[in-house]
């Protein structure tokens, strides 16, 4: 543990209590000024170390605007804002509160585990938790619904920012045969707030609105997307975040009683874990992504591929992907690179086709803990804390020089930091 690690602790306390605005958090001010679905989770976890209450109702009021079909969608509109764009207006989704169409990572329901297991108050915590447990399983089954047609036990995400790495190289190839046609004029605003060397490029902008514009048209039927969107792709780590979370639903249905729910969030989970066989590529010793439009393999050595650790894998697996961290190591200063940097198209200090991001590091950590790999755990840990010191509480970091990157004073950093250092506290 760092010996600053009380002075840490309240700066990210800080920034968190800053981007609070009263029943939802902002990722941070000017650049995301919205509540974003897997931010507002993981930033519960870092609440919960200063106020409970608060945590749990990150999470509910993200839940309080699932759709009725049971997706909870990407981006919740609270108020108006004319810095982020694409704003409601281009959504058009016809909600009471105006969202997005989309979704993101379904990393609820590890949180609301996460969250009930260590619960001070467990009163409140078992409220809260028989509100929440329908709405996430119902999410859970909108997925493997709507994004598993063939019931391969493996879901697919239609656009780029559902994956949570919204310019990721993975999807390169599956973006570029996104047309263009027809495309309504918009300005950016993100570049506005951040350099934009380190954004995604405007023709890839131009395909993710394509997209947008492209789902409006089908009335946002989330029954029909699947199938009509010309961008299909199975990402293992988007898939494992799910085969986790309905795992760790299961378990808390069971202890409460909830056994419909537990058993069938049980199968979705062990379903998926069986099915990511399928993406396992042994030349590079980690899961690749695979494009459903063409039923090709992606030969894209991205950090998805790592994450897939969170899902609880056979020890085998597990070594595999350490040693494939360790070579991933030997190539940068600071774990964990969200491309290899040994790959042509990598860039260090662009969003998703290089840059480390802690809440990444995180969920990678906690899969190789689950697995009882606890050296590499540590390690990975060490590195996050390492950026901290180094760069501040930034969006995200250049793996090599550590460089910040993005927005500043970011909220689910910050809510790493929180957990990081505390978990290491509790173990101390």
């Amino acid at each position: 543990m760092p010996e600053n690690a009380d002075q840490l602790i309240a700066r990210a306390i800080e920034i968190v209590t800053e981007n609070d605005r009263g029943s939802y958090t902002v990722p941070t001010k000017g650049l995301y000024p919205y509540q974003w679905n897997w931010d507002s989770c993981l930033t519960a976890l870092g609440q919960a170390h200063f106020d409970e209450a608060r945590a749990w109702a990150e999470i509910e009021t993200l839940m309080a605007h699932q759709w009725p079909c049971g997706m909870v969608p990407h981006i919740i509109f609270h108020e108006e804002s004319d810095s982020y764009f694409p704003g409601p207006d281009v959504w058009r989704t016809g909600r009471p509160v105006p969202t997005t169409g989309i979704t993101q990572p379904a990393v609820a329901g590890f949180a609301m585990a996460r969250l009930f297991a260590r619960a001070k108050d467990r009163a409140l915590a078992t409220r809260s938790v028989r509100k929440l447990l329908p709405r996430i399983s119902a999410w859970h089954d909108w997925f493997y619904r709507t994004r598993d047609p063939e019931a391969t036990g493996l879901v697919a995400i239609i656009h780029p920012w559902e994956s949570g790495r919204d310019n990721s190289i993975d999807w390169d190839a599956a973006l570029a045969r996104v047309p263009t046609d027809g495309l309504e004029p918009f300005t950016r605003q993100d570049i506005l707030h951040a350099n934009p060397d380190h954004r995604p490029t405007q023709a890839q902008y131009d395909r993710y609105i394509w997209l947008v514009q492209h789902f409006r048209s089908l009335g946002w039927d989330t029954e029909r997307l699947h199938d009509a969107s010309p961008f299909r792709v199975v990402d293992p780590g988007f898939n494992a975040i799910l085969i986790r979370a309905c795992d760790e639903l299961a378990n808390v249905a069971e202890e409460l009683g909830e056994a419909e729910l537990a058993v069938r969030n049980r199968t979705y989970a062990q379903r998926g874990r069986a099915a990511l066989n399928s993406l396992w590529n042994a030349d590079l010793g980690q899961y690749l992504c695979f494009d459903r439009a063409i039923s090709e393999q992606v030969n894209s050595p991205s950090v998805g591929g790592i994450l897939t650790v969170f899902a609880g894998l056979p020890k085998t697996r597990v070594a595999h992907l350490a040693t494939r961290v360790e070579e991933l190591a030997s190539r940068c200063g600071y774990l964990v690179p969200s491309h290899d940097p040994a790959a042509a198209a990598f860039e260090a200090l662009r969003y998703w086709r290089g840059p480390a991001w802690l809440v990444v590091n995180y969920l990678i950590a906690d899969g190789f803990r689950l697995a009882e790999h606890a050296e590499m755990a540590e390690r990975i840990d060490a590195d996050s804390l390492r950026l901290i010191a180094e760069s501040g509480f930034a969006e995200y970091y250049d793996p090599i020089t550590a460089e910040p990157c993005g927005g500043g004073r970011f909220t689910w950093t910050a809510a790493m930091v929180l957990e990081i250092l505390n978990g290491q506290k509790a173990d101390a």
